[in-house]
């Protein structure tokens, strides 16, 4: 049985200890002495669970094109971001691609232990979505269409039942009936994408929805100032808001506001990144239009600069902006990005976190303030070393 020792800071306490794995778990966490607590060492965390990630360096899940070489190697990109478990996000496209995507993805699972384990669930984001300009985002408007119990399940047959999550809009007329059917076999429903009315979100929250997909994004340029679906979802005790907190899909107050009314509590962080993530700036062909990547990382439709098609960033990212946007501490930031989103597609009581006996599933990271930052607030992420179940997946510098 292998052993690692570390010597780090919990993200949890700021207490500098000497963390020991053996084997897949955690055997030991004890305090250092104090000579050591005000000694600069990197940081340790649960590792990232990211919901959603379409793609990474070139390669859309959502693709005719996708192998099972191509899961992989996005699963060990993830790594290089203190991810530990993601959820491959399959977008609105025809069957026969969503099937692709499906199968292939489960392919991969079975084919490599690794990425079985890391890959949590799939997340299905769309085809069930508003065909509206503004809530439909960058989906394509032909493969836009309502809730199908039918076509769902031959999907989740196609991906050997690992879709775990689904968003969709609750402005079809029989949507509140498919997430009742979903959620009764624990498929997380989540709103996004939609233009649904304030009785459509009661409707579906009543029927089972728990979550809403990139709250604040996905939405009209304009909204009437009340009702509005985003007062409707943000006031809904009984929704999870994502949230991508990249810079640049959410202005720092409205990541505040949206912060302090749903609380730390129904807060998760995703990176929601694009295929394109991780290339240089520049125009590139999709199969859904032009796309552009922008000297500061956004990205975009071609031939504009408002309308986001995906992120760049990863979740790291959301970690350091959530603390200087919100005023968020970092146990509450990092649980948003690692305990929170694990916890509501796997609700099991066994320990989780830096626990004795919790799988090592482990970040290590610094966090860094920018020269141009006007606060004392770090807002830069990296991440040193990556853990997953105990094996060292990743390391830029080496920890302890």
């Amino acid at each position: 049985m292998t052993s690692t020792t570390l010597i780090v800071r919990r993200y949890d306490t700021a207490e500098a200890v000497t963390l020991e794995v053996r084997g897949a778990r955690i055997a030991s966490i004890e305090p250092l002495d104090d000579r050591h607590q005000g000694g600069e060492l990197a940081w340790i965390a649960p590792g990232f669970v990211d919901l959603q990630v379409n793609g990474y360096g070139g390669q859309e899940f959502s693709s005719a094109d996708l192998t099972v070489e191509n899961v992989a190697a996005i699963m060990r990109r993830m790594a290089e971001f203190g991810v530990t478990r993601f959820c491959p996000t399959v977008t609105t496209a025809g069957f026969d691609v969503l099937a692709h995507a499906m199968k292939t993805i489960a392919a991969a699972c079975d084919a490599d232990g690794q990425v079985a384990r890391r890959v949590l669930a799939i997340h299905l984001e769309g085809p069930f979505i508003s065909p509206i300009d503004g809530p439909r985002g960058a989906h394509p408007l032909a493969h836009c269409r309502p809730p199908d119990w039918d076509e769902f399940a031959r999907l989740n047959d196609a991906a050997g039942g690992r879709i775990g999550l689904v968003t969709l809009s609750p402005e079809y007329e029989n949507a509140p009936k498919f997430i009742a059917r979903a959620a009764s076999e624990k498929i997380v429903v989540s709103i996004g994408h939609t233009a649904a009315t304030s009785d459509q979100i009661r409707a579906a929250v009543d029927a089972g929805a728990s979550m809403s997909t990139h709250l604040g994004n996905g939405a009209h340029r304009e909204l009437p100032r009340h009702p509005n679906y985003l007062w409707d979802q943000l006031a809904e005790d009984r929704l999870t808001a994502s949230l991508i907190v990249d810079g640049h899909h959410l202005p720092a107050e409205v990541v505040k506001t949206f912060w302090r009314a749903k609380t730390a509590e129904r807060v998760v962080l995703v990176s929601d990144l694009s295929g394109l993530a991780g290339l240089p700036p520049g125009r590139y062909a999709s199969e859904l239009c032009d796309l552009e990547i922008l000297d500061d990382g956004r990205l975009v439709i071609a031939g504009q600069r408002q309308l986001l098609a995906g992120a760049s960033r990863p979740i790291g990212d959301g970690v350091a902006n959530l603390m200087a946007f919100a005023g968020a501490d970092l146990r509450a930031a990092v649980d948003a990005a690692s305990i929170r989103p694990a916890r509501l597609l796997d609700p099991t009581p066994a320990p989780m976190g830096l626990e004795v006996g919790a799988i090592a599933d482990l970040a290590c990271f610094r966090l860094r303030s920018s020269p141009a930052q006007k606060t004392h607030v770090p807002n830069t992420f990296e991440a040193q070393a990556t853990y997953c179940g105990g094996e060292k997946v990743f390391e830029r510098i080496a920890v302890g």
